[in-house]
């Protein structure tokens, strides 16, 4: 695999990013390439608008078909290519930094004059250093690029045109160095004063405000002193990686304690090269030379980072939704990660933000990882601050929600705490919003307010197109960007895909609707109409086009549980409701006969022929005979609930685990989840079907249900005198449990089970039922608690919006001028 770089080139006019470097040719270590880049702004994302009135090209679902087929494929190619190398910005800053290293042999000449050449032609037009096209809020980052390659050409004695319009640039922006509403890099307070003492030391005649320039010394000496003065591992840390700002101040033998296998300080070329400049170390002088060798005559602001690009890419894709159409590349990023896991690789251990992607990661796709190198980041307080950004807080989050959700020892050692402590420092306190962090501030209320157990996959893809950013520009010491990170391709395949999908789940839903009408059940009046709803939560979670059958499964039993719940509940006498078993148990019967109502008749007759229906489908998928089957997760279902009404009936007050063995059966996800497991694709032969592993799983969610919905519901239901399992807790309680006290109880119970499923879906070794099959039944669960998050499902007034986002609603996507993307709700 290769890498590519990509250079931002001196600008001789305030043309587009593109025209800057289209010409540009790139260097790595097997092949010389010319790549064409497209335009980059900084903070670049989307904005949601009702109407647009643009006469930029509008990618929607309403394109001709050959033509989105053909953009379709061009576009995952481009994207497939992005597997097999990492894009990323050049560093001004670093080169610079590279390019101030003295030769080992002589102190007069640079040890790399390719870095020095780089600063020579790479100036800017308004004399700075950095990306074309200064981002407003990016200027601190701009006067320590252009700080740092002046000194560089000082250092040399070179470019003295070249200095006089880089430092005329630092008098003119100084004032932003203490803006406060100014981004500040990683080290900021630190490097830039210390950059500036070394010009002073140099000789260099800059006119600067002496009020600016006093309030920088007096920042970094507070910061100084602050960081001497704490024995904390994570700021000792800190003043290593900001060596080049320390100077004299430094303890480099402290310094390189911090020294990584690949003789790097913290994988960054300036740290490294700053105490290359002191030590002449022979580890950082390989490391440099490596970096050069693989990108030609200038360094990127970290390296390597290909595991945390790629794997970036990964999660992109799969946040997105399009995951599916690169299953080939995705195993593979997987394997290598997990190889690389397994020989302890420095890019992953020593690296909070690779570190905790990869284990979520891993762990999500069901590789065996040890949740201990996530918890010793977080135990030694490296989330506490100054190494890492908002992106890498982030990613600690969420590999603690993986942590908590699978790993009970850990779990409880890092306690609520940690958790607690994530959530203040991603807080808007420790990084107000601006216009460059606006997306990912999205994206950090999107984690805080959906836990991952309660995010509906297709919901949750509608939000991640809203707040992804195409640029997707990250700041450490200086900005850098990647492809890898933040691509229009992404966005662009994600949107056709989403609208792809969504014009086959509302055909899907007509159906669904037809034949609702077709079976008489819009005549049962007692029956709830939600139909929709029902649709919605299959294809909110098994999307895919593939998937038809399931979807259809899934959504007409989904109808026809509710309608018998509604019979068994209230619609129907004792007669009817063993009636209808009765004819279930025949089977074969003559309705016009057989039945003692007309409300049996249709009831029956609905059920039968569509268990038929979907029967005969499942019977081809599975190359056997699964109609029996199916007919007795119905008669199962039944039975539970003749039983429940025999208790109302009979006024019998069952104890609380009598009631729950019954009653995750009578919840009636049965008909709605078991037989779907048979359109997911693999084979699911009888001894499966039997196994005490699909068993457990069915019973786990289904007590999760059941639990969720009585916690939910129990208010109505006392009111209406019918079992619940909180009234059940307190009845048994015999007053010693209140009603607050049986909720939190029930619900610490639907805790242990949902995590005690997880467990039981990302377990490979030992495992008989299929993954896809297993990941079913964890869809489903998310389901259940997206619909009780408030209520009790069906009554949640946001959930009307919701599905008519899903089904209804296509994304719209602009191109514009600027490269700029909008997307938007017709």
């Amino acid at each position: 695999m290769s890498a590519t770089f990509i250079f931002p080139a001196a600008s001789s006019s305030s043309s587009s990013y593109l025209s800057v470097v289209k010409h540009q040719t790139i260097r790595d270590t097997n092949t010389l390439t010319t790549n064409t880049i497209p335009s980059r702004r900084l903070g670049g994302g989307l904005s949601f608008t009702q109407h647009s009135h643009s006469t930029a090209c509008v990618v929607d679902a309403t394109r001709g078909a050959d033509f989105a087929l053909q953009c379709n494929e061009a576009t995952k190619e481009r994207i497939r290519k992005l597997f097999h190398k990492v894009e990323f910005s050049v560093s001004s800053y670093d080169t610079a930094w590279v390019a101030m290293v003295p030769s080992p042999h002589s102190a007069k000449v640079p040890c790399f004059p390719e870095c020095l050449h780089w600063v020579l032609h790479n100036q800017l037009e308004d004399g700075s250093w950095g990306l074309p096209h200064h981002q407003p809020l990016l200027l601190k980052d701009v006067l320590s690029s252009t700080l740092a390659c002046v000194l560089a050409l000082k250092r040399w004695g070179i470019g003295e045109q070249l200095i006089s319009k880089g430092l005329r640039f630092i008098e003119l922006n100084f004032a932003s160095a203490t803006d406060k509403d100014q981004y500040s890099p990683i080290g900021f307070d630190v490097i830039f004063p210390g950059m500036l003492e070394y010009a002073q030391h140099l000789s260099l005649k800059l006119h600067l405000e002496s009020r600016v320039f006093n309030e920088l010394l007096h920042k970094r000496a507070i910061q100084l002193t602050r960081s001497y003065d704490s024995s904390s591992l994570e700021l000792n840390a800190y003043l290593a990686y900001v060596s080049e700002g320390m100077r004299e101040l430094q303890d480099w033998k402290m310094v390189m304690k911090y020294q990584r296998k690949n003789g790097s300080l913290f994988n960054s070329p300036s740290t490294t090269a700053a105490s290359l400049i002191h030590l002449h170390d022979s580890g950082c002088l390989d490391y440099l030379r490596g970096a050069l060798k693989k990108f030609g005559n200038a360094v990127p602001t970290i390296y390597p980072i290909n595991i945390h690009a790629r794997l970036c890419m990964v999660d992109n894709l799969k946040k997105l939704g399009i995951c599916r159409h690169f299953a080939e590349e995705i195993q593979n990023v997987l394997d290598e990660t997990y190889r690389c896991w397994l020989q302890g690789e420095d890019e992953i251990f020593t690296s909070a933000d690779t570190c905790s992607m990869a284990f979520r990661i891993l762990r999500g796709y069901g590789y065996n990882v040890s949740s201990d190198p996530v918890a010793q980041f977080l135990e030694q307080e490296q989330c506490s601050g100054h190494l890492n950004d908002i992106y890498t807080m982030l990613d600690l989050y969420q590999a603690l929600e993986m942590i908590i959700a699978t790993d009970q020892p850990v779990s409880k050692k890092l306690n609520s705490s940690s958790l607690q402590s994530l959530i203040q420092r991603l807080s808007r306190e420790f990084y107000p919003p601006n216009g460059l962090t606006k997306q990912i501030h999205e994206q950090v209320d999107d984690v805080l307010k959906f836990p991952s157990h309660e995010n509906l996959e297709r919901v949750a893809n509608r939000r991640n197109i809203k707040h992804y950013d195409v640029d997707n520009t990250r700041v450490l010491k200086t900005s850098y960007s990647s492809s890898n990170f933040g691509n229009k391709d992404f966005l662009t395949l994600a949107v056709e895909d989403f609208n792809l999908c969504q014009s086959i789940h509302r055909n899907e839903l007509k159906q669904l609707e037809r034949w609702l009408m077709q079976n008489r059940l819009d005549k049962l009046k007692f029956a709830r109409e939600r139909s929709a709803y029902c649709y919605f939560s299959a294809a909110a979670t098994i999307f895919q086009p593939e998937l038809s059958d399931a979807r259809m499964s899934w959504a007409k039993n989904g109808v026809l549980t509710t309608v018998i719940d509604d019979f068994f509940d209230v619609g129907g006498s004792m007669e009817e409701l063993n009636n209808l078993i009765l004819l279930f148990k025949k089977w074969d019967v003559d309705v016009s006969t057989d039945c003692c109502s007309e409300r049996v008749g249709i009831i029956f007759s609905a059920l039968h022929s569509t268990i038929s229906e979907i029967g005969d489908k499942a019977s081809k998928w599975q190359a056997r005979s699964v109609t029996r089957h199916i007919i007795d997760i119905w008669l199962n279902l039944l039975n539970a609930m003749l039983r429940e009404a025999e208790w109302a009936r009979d006024m019998s007050v069952p104890t609380l685990d009598k009631y729950m063995a019954n009653g995750h059966v009578s919840f009636a996800l049965g008909p709605i989840v078991l037989p779907a497991l048979y359109f997911v694709g693999p084979k699911l032969p009888d001894d499966v079907v039997k196994h005490p592993e699909y068993h457990s799983l069915f019973k786990l969610v289904s007590t999760c249900g059941r639990l969720l919905n009585d916690i939910r519901s129990f208010e109505r239901e006392s009111k209406d005198g019918k079992l619940n399992a909180v009234t059940l807790s307190v009845t048994h309680g015999n007053g010693r449990i209140s009603e607050e006290a049986a909720i939190e109880g029930l619900s610490h119970r639907v805790e242990m089970q949902r995590k005690e499923l997880l467990k039981l879906v990302l377990q490979r070794e030992g495992s008989v039922v299929p993954s896809a099959c297993k990941d079913l039944f964890w869809k489903m669960s998310k389901v259940l608690h997206q619909f009780y998050i408030k209520d009790d499902g069906f009554s949640s007034m946001g959930m009307a919006d919701t599905v008519k986002a899903i089904i209804h609603e296509p994304i719209t996507l602009n191109y514009l001028g600027d490269s700029k993307l909008i997307t938007d709700y017709n």
